[in-house]
Parts: structure tokens; sequence; C-alpha cells
């Protein structure tokens, strides 16, 4: 029963699966089908497919692999003697399949052999987005957002009379900060827009904007509440993350390089 089901849930995994994986020479089979043999190679790549995802690599799995691999290769003869090959739409498939694969080898030898991501290089971008200071700075600050610059005046001039901004803030036009007293709870400088950020980064803690601020939004009144640092994450946690950033800037320069030598007509 456990084979059963495990052959349905693989079954379209592996039906749908576009990855050519060539034969090696002199490689051990896992079965002959009408003469044509399956390598080893190819079970050994999908049961690492299915391992990254979880899957146990147990004897079990390896035959219902084994099967499906079996089951494919019947199919795609029989497609073969069909002529199936040959029709325009299945070859135009294919060669885009075969690019696909070109593509995904390229880049990999790319980035493993030509332009690797060091640890040296990992370090510093983990610098750049952190500082090298200990930690972030994250700002509690409220807002009061309204359409026209005479209202946020007005606002401003009601303030400096001791009303209290929590009441204030009602009147924004920015209903979700509006209900918690024009609450923006913490927050790095870069979630704003420049304008609101440079504004609240030049108050001091407790004092508000003395004058409109104008954005995309419309006028904003800004007070700051508190200041404080955060810890960054450690360097280990977030790497793969900054791999992959640093990787995709890999691959769009290598792009940008191969495009520039290309003649394209």
């Amino acid at each position: 029963m456990f084979v059963v089901k495990l052959r349905r849930t693989l079954c379209p995994l592996i039906l749908a699966s576009v990855q050519f994986v060539p034969v090696l020479a002199g490689a051990q089979n896992v079965a002959v089908v009408n003469g044509k043999p399956i390598p080893a190679a190819r079970l050994d790549d999908i049961v690492t497919q299915l391992a990254g995802q979880g899957r146990p690599d147990t004897p079990e799995l390896r035959a219902a692999v084994r099967d499906q691999l079996i089951l494919r290769e019947i199919f795609a003869q029989e497609a073969e003697s069909k002529g199936l090959a040959k029709s325009a739409d299945v070859a135009r498939q294919l060669e885009q399949m075969r690019e696909d694969v070109l593509i995904r080898a390229l880049i990999q030898d790319h980035l493993a052999n030509v332009s690797p991501v060091t640890d040296d290089e990992l370090k510093k971008e983990y610098e750049r987005v952190h500082g090298t200071s200990g930690g972030d700075k994250e700002y509690r600050a409220r807002h009061i957002l309204v359409d026209k610059e005479e209202e946020a005046r007005q606002i401003i001039t009601l303030l400096k009379k001791g009303e209290k901004f929590e009441a204030l803030a009602r009147r924004s036009k920015d209903t979700g900060s509006a209900q918690q007293g024009g609450d923006l709870d913490w927050a790095t400088p870069d979630t704003y827009v420049k304008e609101f950020s440079a504004a609240m980064l030049a108050l001091e803690k407790g004092k508000f904007t003395d004058k409109p601020v104008r954005t995309q939004f419309g006028f904003h009144v800004i007070r700051l509440d508190d200041v404080r640092t955060v810890t960054p994450p450690p360097l280990a946690q977030v790497a793969p993350q900054l791999r992959q950033e640093l990787e995709r800037a890999r691959v769009e320069k290598l792009q940008q390089t191969l495009r520039a030598k290309a003649k394209v007509q």
C-alpha cells in the first residue's frame, strides 16, 4: 500500500520533470527497456531531489522511482514510434527545455568557477546592510496626514498650544494609524519615502515638525517618540540570503556582458 501511494505521488512529479541527465559511459543501469538502458545516475538524481524535499532515501523510494523511470521510458519509446518527436509543437518544447538546461548549466558554472561568492564578500555585504556599529537603528514615529498644507499648519499651531497629538491624529487621512493616535510603530528610515524619513531623522525625541512635510501622499505632521538600536541577526543566519543577492547581481552582470557582445539583427 505504501509503495502504491508513493507511486501516485511521484508520478506527476517525475512525468512533469524537465531535467536532462547525461548517460555516462559505463554507468551502471537500473533497467534496460526494449534494449535501451536507464542509467543509475538518473535514479540517483531524482532521489536526491526528493531527499531535498524531506523524503527519506529508502529502498521503497528507490523502487518506486525505478518503476516510474521504466514507465517514462516506455511512454517515450511509444511516442517516438508514433513519430511524435517530429511534431513541430513537440520539437519546439524540446528545444525550449534544452535551452533551459544549458542556461542553468552556464549560470552554475559561472557562479562556481568563474565568479564565486567568497566569504570575505559575504562579510562586506553583511556590514553594508547592517553597518559596523553593532546594530540597526529603528524609529518610532507618529504622523498626521492631510491633503492641504494650510490644514497641516493649523494642526501644528494646535500642537504648540498644548493639544494632544493622539487626539488630533483622528483627523488624519491615514486611517490605519489614525486609530492608533498616528502611531507608525517601530521602523527603519528606509521604510518611508525620503522626504518623510529626512524630516523624522532631523527631530529630537518627543519633538514634532514645526513645518508641514510634503510627500506624494499629502502633507504630514510628524512626531518622533523614540529611537532604539536593534541587534542584527548573526552572519551565519543571513548568509544564504546575502549569497543569493550577490549571485543574482553576478548573473545580471553576466547577462549584460553577453548581451553587449551578441550580434542581434
